[in-house]
């Protein structure tokens, strides 16, 4: 039972960044119909400023939950201003352009993103900091570490606060108006192009949160981290439901209990084959996703 718990709560910890993630790309896709593959290099990118800050405050004498504040606060400007300018730059030229290229841009950006931390920074795994200090109430415990317990609130708080600001606040309510239809929204007078870029600096927010999370748990960060876990966050996106903000978080938890499960009682080798195996088989009943609806194209 113990070893269950175990792999239970890694499983969670894995889906809730995975989740973190995927709410960036179910929100992107739901108001503007695009597949943002560039946005796992905006949670690298904010593991990577996290490093950069941790370093440069330690030297200053900060340490234990002031640094992971202030590094993740800095994280999180840092990556929101790469989301809002990345959508400027690279989306916004080519909003009334086939879908095709917008799609060709983002895995451009993708690439660009990728071998610019790679010259800047390096090619090896570098040590990250532990900044998430022990609680003293989990010492006894021995299926959850510290790291697990903070990912785990911080997720449920940052989504539950998310869905707050989307279905009570003005700006949460035109991000449903764009969502639902584009142009009457702007018929309406709600401002497009400024719901379309605070989608990017939420989604690129909480991407970052869950880079400086994941990068403290796990104690190591390269270039390449954000492809894997955009793609995984993708095909959460994608399991749940593609546009469905719930979807994105049960679509995360499932693909986090699937590899950690498959980990531990199969092999570490098998892990993104169950992963993907199962996104097949879920799509094969529902096309959708678990929450997604399905719509008919009207001709």
């Amino acid at each position: 039972m113990e070893y269950f718990l175990e792999l239970f709560f890694g499983g969670l910890t894995r889906g809730s960044i995975y989740a973190l993630i995927a709410i960036g790309y179910t929100m992107v896709y739901g108001i503007i119909q695009l597949i943002n593959f560039a946005h796992g290099e905006i949670y690298m990118i904010g593991a990577f400023t996290a490093l950069i800050a941790a370093s440069a405050l330690s030297i200053e004498g900060f340490g234990g939950w002031s640094l992971l504040v202030l590094a993740g606060f800095i994280a999180i400007v840092y990556s929101a201003a790469y989301g809002f300018t990345l959508e400027k730059i690279a989306y916004k030229p080519l909003r009334k352009a086939s879908r095709l290229s917008p799609l060709i841009s983002a895995i451009g950006m993708s690439i660009f993103l990728q071998n610019y931390v790679l010259l800047a920074q390096t090619s090896d795994f570098l040590p990250f900091p532990p900044l998430i200090e022990e609680f003293s109430f989990l010492e006894q415990v021995t299926v959850m570490r510290s790291s697990e317990l903070l990912i785990l609130s911080v997720t449920a708080v940052s989504t539950a606060l998310l869905t707050l600001f989307i279905k009570f606040t003005r700006m949460g309510k035109a991000m449903r108006a764009v969502a639902q239809d584009k142009t009457m929204a702007m018929l309406l007078g709600v401002n497009v192009d400024r719901v379309i870029s605070v989608t990017f600096i939420i989604g690129s927010t909480l991407a970052a949160i869950g880079g400086v999370l994941i990068s403290s748990h796990i104690g190591q960060i390269n270039f390449y981290i954000g492809f894997i876990a955009g793609i995984k966050a993708f095909t959460a996106a994608v399991l749940g439901g593609i546009g469905s903000l719930p979807g994105a978080v049960l679509g995360g938890m499932v693909l986090g209990w699937t590899e950690s499960f498959a980990t531990g009682y199969v092999s570490s080798d098998y892990e993104d084959v169950f992963a993907f195996g199962l996104l097949v088989f879920i799509l094969i009943f529902r096309p959708a996703g678990i929450l997604g609806k399905s719509t008919a194209e009207k001709i």
